[in-house]
């Protein structure tokens, strides 16, 4: 029986991001780079708060130590904290992972930085752990991440309508999108002419 590639912690390079596993020293510049723009204001997306960054530092870790999430800090080419994401909803035995609970500081929005970041997530998962599927998951108020992830290449699956509750309350569709092993090498070659046509 062949064994299964871990998903587990790695840093991940490009010329514009490093991705380096989460740690509780990376607080106050995820707590800088969740206030520039106030993106943590946004009510469609999950974004920590000031009082709320080490809660969140501690979710996405406790996940990690149950094998279901691996967690990452994202680092603009200058080294400064910009973001966080993640492979969650790891499904170890079915060779699957979602790409998602991503967010950016304001800053680093539509740069180069978030092309490079997915093309190295989409990399990883499928050239070194051999994912049979990569899912990406988004809020259906969310244009602008719906918009994103379709510019990535990524297939609409469907609309889990009333998926979840908020926390204010609120019902939420769940749009579903994924790339599958044969579709990879286009969407790579797709990647890397965006990076090439994008300002350096």
């Amino acid at each position: 029986m062949t064994t299964k590639p871990t998903i587990a912690p790695v840093t991940l390079r490009d010329s514009h991001v490093t991705l380096a596993p989460l740690a509780h020293a990376h607080h106050d510049g995820l707590v800088e780079a969740a206030e520039d723009g106030d993106v943590w204001r946004l009510w469609y997306t999950a974004v920590p708060s000031r009082d709320g960054m080490t809660a969140e530092i501690d979710r996405r870790l406790g996940l990690q130590e149950a094998g279901t999430m691996v967690p990452f800090t994202v680092f603009d080419g200058e080294g400064r904290i910009a973001g966080m994401t993640t492979y969650m909803n790891v499904d170890r035995a079915n060779q699957r992972v979602e790409i998602g609970s991503t967010w950016y500081a304001q800053r680093v929005q539509r740069t180069r930085l978030n092309t490079q970041a997915k093309r190295l997530l989409l990399g990883h998962a499928f050239e070194a752990l051999d994912c049979i599927a990569v899912e990406f998951r988004t809020h259906f108020m969310n244009r602008a991440s719906r918009k994103a992830i379709e510019r990535l290449g990524a297939k609409l699956d469907g609309v889990l309508r009333n998926h979840q509750i908020a926390p204010d309350g609120s019902l939420r569709d769940t749009v579903v999108y994924s790339i599958l092993p044969h579709e990879w090498p286009a969407v790579r070659n797709s990647l890397t002419g965006m990076l090439e046509r994008m300002p350096a």
